[in-house]
């Protein structure tokens, strides 16, 4: 394998993929597409993680003056021989991208963009020289590359040439080239995002509106612009006025192929490096997201997970979608949750749908106004994916993958131990319950808990799953007790068992295994768990550390019900 491609991860340089020894999936047909059916300014909204960058950056090579050729030898583009005989190296582009514009405090926000439309800028520092712009021309895009900030103080820029920059950038390169010029804005709604989160929206939007009203609704030197965001926001009127605007987001029919991986391409790479036995596995992970009329995988995913069997032929699967940012969205979900939501987030969590109207219209301002909000935007960021559309814009909602599957189901166990901490007189009584030896009150105190949460039915999971979940719940709670010794899966005896306690000044031990029911009875399940912490020895890591009582639990669980058995005194 030494003279196979690299895997490109974290790459979204086309020109380094395509030179440099990186494995490539050919999402060239979005030239094709697009240039069979744009508009004059392009929007893809597509959850984060599903190669929009790299798909701009590739657009911006086969666009651009001086474009090599070599560079799509091979791929599905350099079979349109007339579109590339038309297109291909025959335009100025400017390409930026807002993916990095995030800063505590507005001035530091507009400094970052003042950088990264100067740093852009610095591409053409030809057009000092050129004999087909004016002086007054020339000082013009001097205020351009000199706004690249020295520092991270001043604001280089004046707000009003900001706001014309792009406008400005793109009318010089015109005249130079006599030709109109393809913009292209990766990430355009990234600065709106971090401007909510810290508290200078309103001043964010301002500047985003005039830069954009003066590059794409008043510009006659623009041939096409594409731009790509997470979410489309209209209501703040960023994007009003604009002839023949086209918004491509996941629910349209039209390219979707283009933007994450799908089930041939996946199968094609793990061909290639010899790992066709995993495509099971990978497809349960990271497959299930519908963008158009196509199946996709997450490709963060696969690239990731594929590098990790390569190393480690038996790696196990792992959450590198979500673990590439936070999850402040599902999180605010759980804290507004109503009973009728959890219900809605159980029948999700055990692979059920939910049917819910989304709007792909809303505004960073309005994200966490509602639990009808955060369902649109669960939808739009890739936590649930749509399985069939039942009326306008009403779709039948799922989770899409194991991984995200596993996410909700981590979220949901931080909220729930978040909201039992909040009544520590509670937990203390629930807690105390196992050093008293008061099975009944345990068990009606664990079903109340239960209660408040959710639980895991899906057939399709495990027994161990299952157990797990439940494990995890009351895990939390018992942690409450901080001057308890607590150890969880701990080896001791022949095995590991579920939950070690050690009181340490009262030397007493407390050994809880934990069984999920698959029926209603669970006196059974509870036999079972005590017997196996007999016949594993559980209790002796214990013995071993000085405990002199030792109490025995087992804890049989079925939906949102509980039942508890406590060994005879040993």
């Amino acid at each position: 394998m030494n003279s196979a491609l690299k895997l490109p991860i974290g790459i979204e340089e086309f020109k380094e993929i395509r030179t440099e020894g990186f494995y490539y999936v050919d999402k060239t047909g979005l030239i094709t597409e697009l240039l069979n059916n744009w508009g004059k300014v392009n929007l893809f909204t597509r959850p984060r993680r599903f190669g929009k960058t790299l798909n701009m950056n590739m657009l911006k090579y086969f666009f651009s003056y001086g474009c090599d050729p070599r560079l799509f030898d091979g791929l599905a583009i350099s079979e349109e021989k007339e579109l590339c005989e038309k297109y291909r190296g025959k335009f100025p582009v400017i390409f930026i991208t807002l993916k990095d514009i995030d800063a505590l405090e507005y001035d530091q926000a507009q400094n970052a963009l003042c950088s990264v439309i100067g740093d852009e800028a610095m591409r053409f520092s030809f057009l000092l020289e050129s004999d087909r712009l004016s002086d007054e021309e020339k000082q013009q895009y001097s205020m351009l590359i000199h706004a690249i900030p020295c520092c991270q103080e001043a604001i280089t820029m004046p707000l009003h040439i900001l706001k014309r920059s792009l406008q400005i950038l793109s009318r010089l390169l015109c005249k130079h080239y006599g030709q109109k010029v393809i913009l292209l804005i990766d990430e355009y709604d990234v600065p709106l995002d971090k401007a909510q989160q810290h508290g200078y929206y309103d001043e964010m939007v301002d500047l985003i509106r005039g830069l954009f009203g003066q590059a794409l609704k008043t510009n006659d030197s623009i041939f096409f612009a594409v731009l790509t965001g997470c979410l489309r926001i209209a209501k703040e009127s960023i994007f009003t006025g604009l002839n023949n605007f086209k918004v491509l987001s996941i629910t349209s029919a039209r390219f979707g192929a283009y933007f994450g991986f799908s089930d041939t391409e996946v199968k094609a790479m793990l061909a290639y490096y010899g790992l066709d036995n995993k495509h099971t596995l990978m497809k349960a992970w990271y497959d299930g997201y519908r963008f158009g009329e196509t199946d996709v995988y997450c490709p963060w995913d696969v690239l990731n997970y594929t590098d990790q069997l390569l190393a480690s032929p038996d790696a196990r699967p792992g959450a590198f979608w979500i673990n590439s940012s936070g999850n402040d969205i599902l999180r605010t979900l759980l804290k507004k949750a109503t009973p009728q939501t959890r219900r809605e987030l159980e029948c999700l969590v055990n692979g059920e749908t939910v049917t819910k109207k989304i709007n792909e219209e809303l505004t960073y301002r309005e994200l966490y106004d509602s639990i009808d909000s955060l369902w649109s935007v669960l939808f739009t960021t890739g936590y649930l994916t749509r399985r069939a559309e039942t009326d306008l814009n009403t779709y039948e909602l799922a989770i899409p993958n194991r991984e995200i599957r596993m996410i909700f189901e981590e979220q949901v166990l931080t909220w729930f131990q978040e909201e039992a901490r909040k009544d520590t007189s509670a937990l203390d009584a629930f807690c105390e319950a196992f050093r008293q030896k008061d099975p009944a009150a345990i068990e009606r105190m664990f079903t109340a808990y239960l209660k408040k949460t959710i639980h895991i039915h899906d057939t399709a999971v495990r027994k161990y799953k299952k157990e797990n979940f439940y494990h995890g719940i009351l895990l939390g709670l018992l942690s409450h007790r901080q001057d308890w010794d607590l150890l969880s899966s701990a080896e001791s005896g022949e095995g590991y068992s579920d939950i070690l306690i050690e009181l340490l000044e009262e030397e007493i031990g407390i050994v809880i295994e934990i069984k999920y029911s698959e029926s209603p009875n669970m006196e059974d399940a509870c036999t079972k768990a005590l017997a196996q912490i007999e016949t594993r020895s559980y209790a002796g890591r214990l013995l071993d550390d000085g405990m002199e009582t030792i109490i025995k639990y087992g804890i049989a669980c079925h939906k949102k019900k509980c039942r508890v058995q406590m060994a005879p005194d040993t």
